[in-house]
């Protein structure tokens, strides 16, 4: 049994990769600030399976609360550190830049330096596909520019790689970020498109669909996230001269935003009332996730299609929502 820490264990990604460290016989010490960017009660909901579980113990806090680290780390040392809490969402840095500087930041900082100074044998952080901002390469991988963001959001994720990397070159702290691509499923975020939509063709309301419908995303499930995360996660790269890497975790088959509406109609059984709109701020046009680094390293191999996966969200909707 390993002791892990899993910040954000109340998210979507944190509650689900939480309880596969503890189907796996691992001890789990999950945070999370709990806040309402969206509603607690979902997070609540994610929470309620893993509290019930005896190798599971939760404390309610703020990363950027810098006591609140320091509590974390009194016991005994981590094996690894997990670190998925985060102000996530592009458009709302339009509006809450400091949200994002306070969460995205300041809690990584407080972080981080709590591993440098208990190290433990891997810190794992969650970076994100929107790093690449709008790459005109045809599949993005780990070594393509990223110094172009085109949201606060992504600049924030960026200088978490790069904090990471110097810590690692300057205190051996083996870490690894990884770069999720649109990851959706049961109890996801009500923030995501995937989800807005499945609520407005229920209710009969209009979608707005941006840049008229010529977006693409690399749309992963969230079990093929997980199984990526926990096997990555007793992968540290010790091995490297600065122990430090980059890994996309995606789906690797981009979906247009068309087709994929197109599927939730289908599995809804209601046609949806499409608004073409254009592009928004801080968006992008296409993600495709290169996932070769991945699959060598740790056989990362997506194995959940669009509509199967589609399909067991709209099922969970139908029962948490009763719809």
């Amino acid at each position: 049994m390993n002791r892990y820490l899993v910040t954000g264990a109340a998210g979507f990604i944190g509650a689900h990769v939480s309880a596969a460290l503890l189907d796996a016989g691992h001890e789990v010490v999950g945070l999370d600030s709990v806040n309402d960017y969206y509603d607690p009660a979902l997070k609540r909901h994610r929470l309620h399976p893993l509290l019930d579980q005896p190798h599971f113990s939760f404390t309610e806090g703020d990363l950027a609360d810098s006591a609140t680290v320091e509590q974390l780390f009194r016991g005994d040392r981590f094996h690894s550190v997990i670190h998925l809490a985060a102000q996530a969402g592009v458009r709302y840095s339009l509006e809450n830049p400091d949200a994002y500087i306070q969460s995205n930041i300041v809690g990584f900082q407080h972080l981080i330096d709590a591993c440098r100074a208990t190290p433990p044998a891997h810190f794992v952080f969650a970076s994100s596909s929107s790093v690449y901002g709008n790459s005109d390469r045809d599949w993005l991988s780990e070594t393509d520019p990223t110094d172009t963001p085109v949201s606060l959001y992504a600049a924030t994720k960026k200088s978490n790689e790069m904090v990471a990397h110097s810590y690692s070159r300057l205190y051996g702290l083996p870490a690894t970020g990884l770069r999720f691509f649109t990851v959706y499923g049961p109890a996801g975020r009500p923030d995501m498109a995937y989800f807005g939509f499945t609520k407005a063709i229920f209710e009969g309301a209009p979608i707005q669909v941006f840049n008229h419908g010529n977006l693409e995303r690399d749309f992963t499930y969230i079990d093929d996230i997980v199984s990526g995360v926990v096997s990555v996660a007793s992968a540290p790269p010790s091995e490297l001269e600065v122990p430090y890497r980059l890994l996309n975790l995606g789906n690797h088959q981009p979906v247009k935003l068309g087709d994929f509406i197109a599927t939730l109609e289908g599995l809804i059984g209601k046609d949806a009332n499409q608004h073409f709109v254009a592009m928004q701020p801080g968006d992008v046009y296409r993600t495709a996730a290169n996932i070769d680094a991945a699959s060598a390293l740790v056989g990362f191999t997506p194995a959940t299609g669009l509509a199967t996966g589609l399909e067991r969200f709209v099922a969970w909707y139908r029962e948490y929502y009763s719809v």
